[in-house]
């Protein structure tokens, strides 16, 4: 096909300008010789998804990052992807960038500054320096693979706005273009349906599946449940250790230790978050799942019963509420009394062997009655993607279509909170980066 004169040219074109876009952006500019590459984005603000996670902070990685942190496809996989560049080169990534990290509760790592302005600005403002060309509010809407390439058509996604000024781009497509590219190399980055108000609608699945690319199915991630009944809405706004475990029909249950906040919908909070992936991916399959907690963490039947009557040895006149608040929340602890129909006047010396044990059993496996999720618009991943096993895991290109990349969410591999996604952002770009360079030099 021959272009048309206002047709853009690009040697790499990247659809998404998330975490996982600009990192692919700003690595393969680094390593490639004057390279034509833009990046286009639908939304109307750039990184939105950046500015909004860690509470607005920006949770860039974790001191520690293992193929164990992530759920989806291979393992093997991903232990090749974060073995190219580690959280330890993130750091270093970051700190030629001018954002220096420090560590948080349970290894997280956050800009100095507590802004996650400064990650964006940081990378906005190296993608500059490389020449690299963003367009906002520009939405791809179909990519067709060609000889030479790529025809990608674009549509105007709102009133236009420029990242950067146009640089090593042909003059032949000025800034008000009709939306039509030639491009040598596409990378799709266009994350998945979580936190749609930030871009994340979904259809880079569709550009994916008309290139030839199956999709494992998708689900909500790292989001707060909803709960049947309503043990959970006087508690709303506490917060508690606890462990969680999993169990779905023939599989291992899985366990999850960490903060759960009590809401006046149900449960949130990184445990929570955690947990949700396995809960959807049961209901998915349509296979019988069940989620309990452990309000006392480490704690097990012999345990709990042990410290309990040391409590009634020393103290056998108090209160059975009132010596439950050493170990759980006080309205945690009246909540569980109330359910129990203890009355208030029992204490820990009229309070035999039978009552204790349904107590700690109220306790240690507490079920939670899970109805639903927040949904996409309060998940902060997806779960599922394009299935791991028609990308080369040394490049990250596309085995179904040449000269196609993929990189970030948009694959079938989802972290858990503290950081993960994110280091998967900056590891996928890296890769796909490299292969990347080597062919713009062809």
């Amino acid at each position: 096909m021959t272009a048309a004169a206002s047709t853009g040219k690009a040697d790499v074109v990247i659809v998404g300008g998330g975490a996982a876009g600009l990192a692919t952006a700003i690595f393969t500019a680094r390593r490639a010789p004057d390279p034509r590459i833009v990046v286009f984005d639908a939304a109307p603000k750039l990184g939105a998804k950046i500015l909004v996670s860690g509470g607005g902070r920006c949770n860039v990685t974790n001191v520690r990052v293992t193929p164990r942190d992530f759920n989806g496809g291979s393992l093997n996989v991903v232990r090749n992807v974060l073995a190219a560049f580690d959280e330890r080169r993130t750091v270093e990534f970051f700190r030629e960038l001018g954002v220096g990290l420090h560590e948080e509760d349970w290894g997280k790592l956050f800009p100095d500054s507590n802004d996650a302005h400064t990650v964006l600005k940081a990378l906005i403002n190296e993608t500059r320096r490389l020449g690299v060309r963003l367009l906002e509010r520009r939405r791809v809407v179909s990519v067709e693979p060609q000889a030479d390439g790529f025809l990608i058509r674009t549509r105007d996604a709102g009133p236009p706005s420029l990242t950067s000024p146009p640089t090593r781009l042909d003059p032949a497509a000025p800034l008000d273009d009709d939306g039509t590219w030639i491009a040598r190399r596409v990378v799709l980055a266009t994350g998945g349906q979580s936190l749609p108000k930030t871009g994340s609608d979904g259809f880079g699945y569709e550009l994916a599946r008309r290139l030839g690319h199956t999709i494992v199915p998708t689900t909500p991630a790292l989001v707060p449940l909803i709960l049947d009944g309503d043990f959970h809405i006087p508690l709303s706004g506490i917060a508690q250790e606890v462990e969680i475990r999993v169990r779905v029909e023939k599989d291992r249950p899985v366990r999850i230790v960490g903060p759960l906040l009590w809401t006046h919908f149900g449960v949130s909070g990184p445990a929570v978050l955690d947990a949700s992936r396995h809960w959807h991916r049961a209901m998915l399959d349509q296979r019988p799942v069940a989620v309990t907690i452990n309000l006392l963490p480490g704690k097990d039947l012999a345990a709990a019963e042990r410290a309990f009557l040391d409590r009634s040895a020393r103290q056998p006149r108090i209160a059975v509420a009132t010596a439950l608040a050493d170990f759980v929340p006080a309205r945690v602890a009246d909540a569980i009394v109330n359910e129990l129909g203890i009355p208030a006047r029992v204490t820990l010396a009229n309070f035999d062997r039978t009552a204790r044990r349904r107590l700690l059993a109220a306790i240690l496996d507490r079920p939670l009655p899970v109805r639903d999720s927040r949904g996409y618009n309060y998940a902060e991943v997806t779960a599922g993607g394009v299935a791991l096993n028609e990308i080369d895991p040394g490049t990250l290109a596309s085995r179904r279509c040449p000269g196609l990349s993929l990189v970030g969410e948009i694959l079938d591999v989802d972290g858990r909170i503290g950081g993960f996604n994110f280091q998967w952002a900056w590891s996928t770009g890296f890769v796909a980066a490299q292969h990347l360079a080597e062919l713009t030099r062809e």
